[in-house]
This record gives C-alpha cells, structure tokens and sequence, in this order.
C-alpha cells in the first residue's frame, strides 16, 4: 500500500481531536462548591452556637467566643465529608446516614486534637456533643434545601444534563422511564444499536458534539459486541452509562465490587437475618389491632348505611389466593349486588385491562350506591384489617387476586404469590385503577419486592392515605 492510498489522518483511538475540559464539569464544579459553602455554613453556625450554649471553659478552643480554632474545624469536617464521597452527584449527596457519620467522624477527630493539643486545658463535653448535633442537622438541612431547590429548578426545564440514548427498540421505552424518573436529564436524542456501527460512528459522535451532549446511555445490547467504544466516548469527553438488558435482573441492594480485576455484584445478608420481616409483621398486628378499636363507630355506621341500601349481607367475602397460592376469604364490605358473581361473567367483554388477566370497570353497574361512595374512599377495604390480625394479610404488599385472576397468570405473574399480600401497595399509590395494563401493575409489584424495607412501607401507608383523600384512579 503506498501513502497515497492510506485514509486520512485520524487521531490515535485514545485521543480526541483537540484537547478540552470534559462536558459538564464547570456545572458539576459549581454545584460541588455550592455543597461545600453551604456545609462550611452549617459547621461554622453549629461550632459557634455550641461554644455560646454550652458549659464553658477557658480553653484555645473558646476564645474569641470559638472563632480561634474555626477555620481548622470546618477544614477537618470538610475534608472528612469529601473523602467518605459526599459531595459525588446523585444519591451520594442525599446520603443523610453518611453525611451522620462523616460528621460524627469528624468530631472524634477534633476530640482526639484537643487532647493532644492542650491536653491539660479541656473543651466542655457538652459544647462537643451539641456541635455535634448542630452539625449534623444544619448539614442535612442544608442538603434537603439544595435539593429541592435543584427540583425546583428542574422542574422549569434548567440545570438538566442533555443526554442521548442508543439502544434497540425493544428496550428503548423501559430505558427511557428509567432515565426521566431521575428527573435530571434533558433527553436530546434517541438513536438505535446501528448508531454505534462503525460505517455511522463518525456522524454519531458529530451529532453528540453538535447537541452539546454530556451523558450517554447505552444498552448492552447495544454495545456488547463493537470493541472500545468507551474510548470514542471518552475522548469526546462524554460520560458513558451502560444500561443492563434486563432493568429488573439486578437486585437493587446489591453492590459492585472487583473480583480478580472484574466487576461482579455481591449482595450482602444482614447482621440479624429476617429481623426487619418480624418487626414488620409485629407492626402490622399492633396497628391492626389499634386501628379496628379506633374505627369501631365507623364499621358499625357503615353496616347500617349498607344494609339501609340494598338488600343482601354487610360483609362480602371472597376467596383470594394468597401467600404460596394458598386460598383465604379476604373480608369487605359489601359495594355490590348480592349477584354479582353471576353478573360478570356478562360483562367480560367490556373488561377494560388490556389484557384480560384482572376485571376492571370504570361504570360497572353492579356497584350500588353506598358502594360507590365506599370504593371511592377504600372504606370498602377496612375489614381486610381482620385478615392482618390473622397473619394471611400484611398492611403493605402485593393486593391478593381472585381465583379467576390466578388462573391467567403467566409464569413471572407468579413472583407475586411469595409474598405476604396487602391492603396496600406501591401499585395502589401509583395510579391505583388508573393502571389499565397488568405488566404495569405486576412490574409496581416486583419493584416493592426487590426494594423492600420498613421505611418502604411506612412511606406507601403515607401515600396512601393521600390517594385515597384525592380519590386518585378510584371506581
């Protein structure tokens, strides 16, 4: 081959063309020095109440009323929070546990300094724990408002990373949620796997630079089999974030770790192995229990208006297929006619859930009246409180199906069955009959197994009780 009939000249694979910061990092610098004034802020306030409020001493540490000793405290309490990884975006700054013990580090080291400093000439104990407590609380303060300034920001179209999107078009939607519920990106563009081809990579990268792009997402799918392409990423100074195939396939509480120079996920079992499931269920049976004797003149005005409406028992009971397939009676009041068992089996042909598996009727004429106004508010749900006290329901979990349901599950519908059911659960406060769409309602309920935790559920009974105040996909 002579020089005539070589391709022009291309940089190194590991080289850009020019030579320039990477995209986004001026905002990601300012936005770290915003944290760190912010917590100078917080340690500075904390260090000088302290001093004012508590016992004091004579001592280097109060004089000039704890001016003295301030710009080498909130150095060391700096230093100390951005070597734990508290000023990294995303779920790092929100980390309010570590943001606790990054300070509560920081004060064990000062200790140690005053010791050795002036080991005769002490600071009060109590001056150390409130600027402890101080501390931490205007620290996390400080973050909660940052943040929900930022979302605030966000919300108006400001401050969004742009990214772009290169995946196939079976995972293209699920990929795309997965992006906006991060609620920080700008999605630019959207290309498929034949983007990073290498007939059309040149005139990607060029639509990459030209968009002014910072972050891109890739399925694996996409990138799997075309070698290096973190390189071309790299030296178009883009962040590349690799999405998995299948979203659902990682645990959410495992981590990364290296094995042998690779990346593999661990996922690491409690101290106390099934402590938070007994807790729960203890939980459970106490605010059942105390619910029922607080609602004792609710159940009782409801089974007069019911029986005052229309003909046929106050209670419904229904079998449900719970916990390991096992059937149980779940307990209701009654919001429909004596008949309606016979009645839909008529009405399947106006089903409105896309597809077939559960029955759902925005205007279904079996309801009555009383029931129409028990539905919208979920009173119609109170007795279920009977089933947790019997241990064959939970306040939160995946909502038990009929038998007629059941019956059309497909083989992952299954997944639900190992779990205690619930009154409630994350696929009732996200939409609730709004979900027309099972997958939709099955995924809410993998979601709530893989994450589940005590402070989960206390947030769904929150959220509840707000959609059932707005009536939110209630019929």
């Amino acid at each position: 081959m002579t020089s005539d009939s070589l391709p022009a000249f291309k940089p190194d694979l590991r080289s850009p063309k020019f030579t320039r910061l990477r995209r986004g990092v001026v905002i990601a610098t300012i936005r770290t020095l915003i944290l760190m004034v912010l917590d100078a802020l917080a340690i500075a306030s904390a260090w000088l109440l302290s001093v004012a409020y508590g016992t004091y001493l004579v001592s280097p540490w109060t004089e000039r009323n704890g001016l003295h000793f301030l710009p080498f405290i909130v150095a060391v309490s700096i230093t100390v929070i951005a070597a734990r990884g508290m000023y990294r975006p995303g779920e790092d700054r929100r980390n309010y546990l570590g943001l606790i013990k990054a300070t509560t580090i920081s004060e064990v080291l000062l200790l140690l300094v005053a010791f050795l400093y002036e080991p005769d000439e002490y600071i009060s104990r109590s001056s150390f724990l409130l600027s402890w407590v101080l501390t931490s609380l205007f620290i996390c303060l400080g973050r909660f408002v940052f943040d929900l300034g930022t979302e605030l920001i966000r919300q108006r179209g400001m401050i969004c990373h742009p990214a772009f999107l290169i995946a196939d078009a079976q995972s293209r939607e699920r990929s795309l949620q997965l992006i906006r519920e991060e609620k920080c990106y700008n999605i630019l563009g959207v290309a498929g796997a034949s983007a990073l081809d290498r007939a059309n990579r040149e005139a990607t990268f060029e639509t990459l630079r030209n968009l002014g792009i910072v972050e891109a997402f890739v399925s694996w799918d996409a990138i799997k089999n075309r070698l290096f392409l973190c390189w071309h990423f790299q030296s178009a100074g883009i962040t590349l974030r690799i999405l998995p195939t299948d979203v659902n396939s990682f645990f959410p509480k495992s981590e990364f770790w290296i094995i042998g120079g690779v990346p593999s996920l661990t996922v690491q079992s409690p101290v106390l192995v099934g402590g938070d499931y007994w807790v729960k269920r203890c939980f459970d049976f106490c605010c059942a229990l105390m619910a029922i004797l607080l609602l004792l003149p609710v159940y009782i005005a409801i089974a007069v208006w019911i029986k005052l409406d229309s003909p046929g028992p106050i209670f419904f009971r229904q079998t449900r297929i719970g916990l390991h397939g096992r059937k149980f009676k779940v307990w209701k009041f009654r919001t429909m006619v004596v008949n309606a068992d016979q009645l839909q089996v008529m009405l399947e042909s106006q089903n409105e859930m896309k597809d077939g598996v559960l029955f759902k009727m925005k205007a279904d004429p079996r309801v009555t009246k009383v029931g129409q106004f028990l539905r919208q508010y979920s009173l119609d749900e109170l007795p279920q409180l009977f089933n947790v006290l019997l241990g064959e329901m939970s306040l939160v979990g995946p909502r038990p199906l009929p038998v007629r349901d059941v019956e059309r599950f497909k083989e992952r519908h299954y997944i639900r069955q190992e779990v205690l059911p619930g009154i409630t659960g994350l696929w009732q406060v996200s939409g609730r009959a709004d979900i027309t769409d099972f997958e939709e309602a099955v995924n809410l309920d993998i979601t709530y197994i893989a994450n589940w935790s005590l402070w989960m559920d206390l947030k769904i009974l929150l959220q509840t009780v707000k959609v059932v105040l707005c009536k939110t996909g209630a019929y």
